[in-house]
């Protein structure tokens, strides 16, 4: 029989979300003439969502090998898997309020806060510079439109 572990658990979320975000993919608006592409607006989406179903369905099948313990699933895990869809959930609300860097900041430095980490220094420094670094990567060299925050405009 096989037991419900964190792991497994977490495989059978992971292939929830991939399956939906492949789900609605489809979705996604093409431009005229897209569809006969090789590469368009929906192509990385389900290759995404393919890739990680594939890693999702190994990750529940997989048997433990004797160097890695099986932990069960437990009510603390339950709770900081909880808390960081929580955190999550924020953070897609606060997005457009706040803009990229703010909130992308504020979700790192909670989520690192929630898995344990408490020095404030090392909190700061792990997640801010991310966050302007990807965002200037998306904004500058990708160059993606980013709204702004809709508080600086309130």
């Amino acid at each position: 029989m096989i037991s419900l572990t964190k792991d497994r658990f977490g495989g059978v979320l992971f292939l929830l979300l991939s399956l939906s975000y492949g789900y609605y993919a489809a979705d996604i608006p093409l431009l005229p003439g897209d569809k006969f592409e090789p590469f368009h607006a929906q192509t990385l989406p389900y290759w995404l969502a393919g890739l990680g179903s594939f890693l999702a369905l190994l990750l529940i099948v997989s048997k433990a090998t004797p160097s890695t313990q099986e932990t069960p699933l437990s009510r603390a895990n339950v709770s900081l898997m909880l808390g960081l869809l929580a955190l999550t959930l924020l953070f897609s609300l606060s997005l457009p309020w706040l803009g990229f860097p703010a909130t992308t900041s504020l979700f790192l430095i909670a989520s690192y806060w929630l898995l344990g980490e408490r020095r404030l220094k090392m909190l700061v420094l792990a997640s801010v510079p991310f966050a302007l670094i990807f965002w200037l990567l998306l904004t500058e060299v990708l160059e993606v439109y980013i709204a702004p925050a809709r508080i600086l405009y309130w």
